[in-house]
């Protein structure tokens, strides 16, 4: 059974979960809190570096140094090894399946109701 043994659930298992009940807004001002926790006060995005100094409050205290480096590239779109909060936003839209899943279907929803709108024809 999934689950069982686990202290605590994984970041994927909340974010669906903080979305339903702080609604997109609460959401998107959640994630900032949390990029402006991890990141490099004098830089103004995460690095390594900050990551590592902020692991423990992420649980994530157990993680080698070439393990943290690629949660930094995996988020780095525009490849300066850093993320700043938009890449961070996206990335943590991405490490969660649940909120992917309800994005794709709110989005097939709205194609679906503009192909069906008089507007369209």
């Amino acid at each position: 059974m999934a689950g069982i043994g686990k202290t605590a659930p994984e970041f994927e298992d909340l974010l669906p979960v903080m979305a339903e009940k702080l609604g997109g807004e609460g959401l998107m001002r959640e994630l900032s809190n949390g990029f402006k926790m991890l990141m490099d006060k004098d830089k103004g995005v995460i690095t390594v570096e900050s990551l590592k100094r902020n692991a423990a409050m992420l649980g994530l205290q157990d993680l080698r140094h070439d393990e943290l480096v690629s949660m930094v590239k995996e988020g780095d779109t525009d490849g300066d090894g850093a993320l700043n909060e938009m890449e961070f936003c996206v990335l943590m839209f991405r490490l969660s399946p649940g909120l992917m899943e309800e994005s794709q279907l709110l989005l097939e929803e709205i194609l679906q109701d503009d192909l069906n709108s008089p507007a369209f024809y």
